[in-house]
């Protein structure tokens, strides 16, 4: 059985397909970008984008390793017009204008603290130009980092993340991305981008 290559071409070919319209929601809507660029080696894994959120006492995700997104505004026509314009807000790239969607992956639901919070997150997957502009993250942005896909989407990174919950202690699964962990709601929307890649 041949493995999967996680070259920016075959990821962008494996995923690219129809897109689901917007469904009307009860709850609070939001939406993120997971960007693909090419790596900057020949031949090398395509590299995906991670933020890292600012410390803030009222962020229940504060300091979490994540992906570029927010809030649906009133002025968004749409979900994936919030993940342009939280991306472009946040670490200053114009998805419109140097990014292609290519997928859009399953609803996930917003839990903080072990609890769900009454918020749905869509997360769209965008293809960037390798000529973009670099980044230029702002306050709510403590890093950025790209991170070849290829071992993350093999197991190689695979961790526990320790999580104290009512008192429990939780081993959580997560990933390790340099020198950062990617656990939680980042962590499920990266197995169901995983899950896209790998289906027959």
């Amino acid at each position: 059985m041949l493995l999967p290559t996680y070259d920016f071409a075959s990821i962008v070919a494996r995923l690219t397909g129809p897109f689901p319209h917007d469904t009307p929601s009860a709850e609070r809507e939001a939406a993120v970008a997971a960007i693909l660029r090419p790596s900057p080696e020949a031949n090398g894994d395509a590299q995906i984008l991670f933020i890292r959120r600012a410390e803030h006492p009222q962020d229940p995700w504060s300091g979490h390793m994540a992906f570029p997104g927010g809030r649906r505004d009133d002025s968004d026509t749409n979900l994936l017009a919030t993940a342009i314009r939280e991306t472009r807000e946040e670490v200053g790239l114009d998805l419109r204008a140097y990014g292609t969607l290519i997928a859009r992956l399953a609803d996930t639901p917003a839990i903080a603290r072990g609890k769900r919070v009454g918020m749905t997150i869509t997360p769209f997957v965008f293809a960037i130009h390798p000529k973009s502009p670099p980044l230029s993250p702002n306050a709510e942005v403590s890093q950025t980092m790209w991170t070849p896909v290829g071992p993350l989407a093999r197991g190689e990174c695979q961790t526990s993340f320790p999580y104290l919950h009512e008192g429990q202690l939780l081993e959580l699964p997560a990933l390790r991305a340099g020198e950062r962990v990617v656990w939680g709601l980042t962590y499920q929307m990266l197995q169901a981008f995983f899950a896209r890649l790998h289906r027959p």
